[in-house]
């Protein structure tokens, strides 16, 4: 029986929940699956952490929580275009181009299912171009959390992600954000470690 449409209805949390379907890393094999909700959380925490190290030690003036919220939502559109691999993602320049115009729609289309007020307040959230020093941030987040996915993967035998951990962590060292580099050599390691060697303070 179909329910009919209640113009009172907004689909937009609904939708949000949906992230736990969609799996990373398509082309690999995985020992441990991944889906997009578990890696925004990742993102999340990384990135609030990075803008309290950068106030910390560096004298910014980041807004963590801030941070942490873009983190969130960086990949929510994926709940419309599944999980990009990187390599076909950046195939070639125009492909590249049209894939971030179907992405700027996916969020779009998710803002519209929302009330217009909370619309407004989302949408800086989902997009936040203008604000650089927050995109460095959650892309170094985001590049860190795939960096520990793929240890994670190391640790467990699987060889699959190998190459990428190589390439992850060569980029991320080369960075010029000193937080990153902070974050690599202070807290990396121990994702690198079982649980009986992590250290319990």
């Amino acid at each position: 029986m179909k329910v009919a449409a209640n113009p009172e209805q907004f689909d937009f949390f609904a939708f949000l929940s949906r992230m736990r379907y969609i799996s990373r890393w398509g082309l690999m094999r995985n020992t441990v699956p991944e889906n997009i909700q578990e890696h925004s959380l990742d993102v999340a925490v990384i990135a609030h952490a990075l803008a309290i190290i950068r106030n910390t030690y560096y004298g910014g003036s980041l807004d963590p929580s801030r941070a942490a919220m873009y983190g969130i939502f960086h990949d929510a559109s994926e709940i419309f275009t599944g999980d990009m691999p990187t390599p076909v993602k950046y195939f070639n320049p125009n492909f590249k181009q049209s894939f971030h115009q179907l992405e700027d729609r996916a969020r779009r289309k998710l803002l519209a299912m929302l009330p217009p007020e909370l619309a407004k307040e989302y949408e800086q959230l989902f997009f936040f171009d203008d604000q650089q020093e927050y995109v460095h941030l959650v892309k170094a987040a985001d590049k860190i959390a795939a960096l520990t996915k793929c240890i994670e993967e190391g640790k467990s035998g699987n060889h699959e992600f190998r190459r990428a951990e190589i390439e992850h962590f060569e980029q991320l060292s080369a960075s010029k954000q000193p937080e990153v580099l902070y974050f690599l050599e202070k807290f990396l390691p121990g994702y690198r470690l079982s649980l009986d060697e992590l250290r319990l303070g």
